[in-house]
């Protein structure tokens, strides 16, 4: 039983990591430190940001990380419901595979389960919180295209590949913090 319970385990948790870096990580490392250039009229700073002066050029990873929380910021003041409930996830996912490692600690150390069982617990616990933590990332996603698109209209950017590689960058970003931490730590 507990071979078959970490093979159904293992299983999502391979292709979380595969997703986060196929989806996140790949395309931060192809075209994030690409330089951009945006139209300071038309782009405006990340919510909670408190700089005085703002640059015109950065990165597209930099970019990226702003407008998605600037999506984050305008999904909250429009659909608060929708983003408390991926708070909510994202909570689970973290709060989760800890919980269930001490469980499961003290489960080993009474002698009711197996050393590899206590391991299973664990990796199915994780597996469990990773599913979680990915279904709440489409209507991220569907935010973070939603002000692309109004960052198009707005011609924030004046060369169309700029833009292309910051809107690129921010889907990136979501994919990236989708995982729980304790796998997200496993990819660096």
């Amino acid at each position: 039983m507990w071979r078959l319970l970490f093979l159904f385990s293992a299983l999502p948790i391979a292709a979380a990591l595969f997703s986060r870096w196929m989806f996140g990580l790949r395309v931060l490392a192809e075209i994030g430190a690409r330089p951009c250039r945006c139209d300071l009229d038309n782009w405006l700073p990340a919510p909670g940001d408190t700089a005085i002066i703002h640059r015109a050029e950065e990165s597209a990873a930099e970019f990226g990380r702003q407008l998605r929380l600037k999506a984050l910021a305008e999904w909250r003041e429009h659909d608060p419901k929708a983003a408390i409930a991926r708070e909510n996830s994202r909570r689970f996912g973290i709060a989760v595979p800890p919980f269930s490692g001490i469980v499961s600690l003290f489960a080993v150390i009474v002698a009711k389960i197996p050393i590899f069982g206590g391991i299973t617990v664990v990796l199915a616990a994780t597996a469990l919180s990773s599913a979680v933590c990915l279904l709440a990332l489409p209507p991220e996603l569907k935010a973070i295209a939603r002000t692309a698109r109004k960052s198009r209209e707005a011609k924030s950017f004046p060369r169309s590949d700029d833009e292309e590689a910051v809107i690129r960058c921010a889907v990136a970003h979501a994919w990236k913090s989708a995982l729980p931490p304790i796998l997200s730590s496993l990819q660096g």
